[in-house]
């Protein structure tokens, strides 16, 4: 065990998260997402649901705050009847970030990008379109 580290977060994934560098992204997929299917390096995190994944990762990883949407989300096709869990992410990354532009990728687009990922984590999230892409940016030593 250590100290100040987010329990949620395995050895695996901590160790993912070391290797990524700046402008590399990760996906954090819904329990529908083909992770298996898309993944160069999977972390299987199926007993737990996006929100908790999304803000451990945060309290670790800054976003990259060179690109216009370092957050991602696979859109729903429907902007009238948008999937409730997106406000909680919202907060979240308000909450650990700042106010961070978070963009929407359609559906089939996203499935591209997620192959060229770093890694996916599967969860066992039961929220539909509640995938989101996270792309890496450089910590700084003040």
């Amino acid at each position: 065990m250590l100290k100040n580290i987010p329990s949620i977060l395995s050895p695996e994934l901590l160790k993912i998260l070391m290797e990524m560098g700046h402008g590399d992204y990760i996906v954090i997929g819904d329990g529908n997402f083909p992770a298996v299917t898309n993944a160069q390096r999977l972390v299987r995190l199926d007993g737990h649901g996006v929100p908790e994944i999304l803000d451990a990762i945060l309290k670790l990883m800054p976003l990259d705050t060179y690109v216009d949407a370092p957050v991602s989300l696979m859109d729903n096709g429907d902007p009238d009847n948008r999937p409730e869990i997106w406000a909680t992410y919202k907060e979240i990354v308000e909450k650990n970030e700042g106010d961070k532009n978070i963009g929407l990728i359609e559906r089939f687009d996203f499935y591209d990008k997620a192959k060229n990922a770093f890694a996916i984590v599967a969860t066992g999230e039961t929220a539909i379109y509640a995938n989101i892409i996270l792309q890496k940016g450089v910590v700084i030593n003040d």
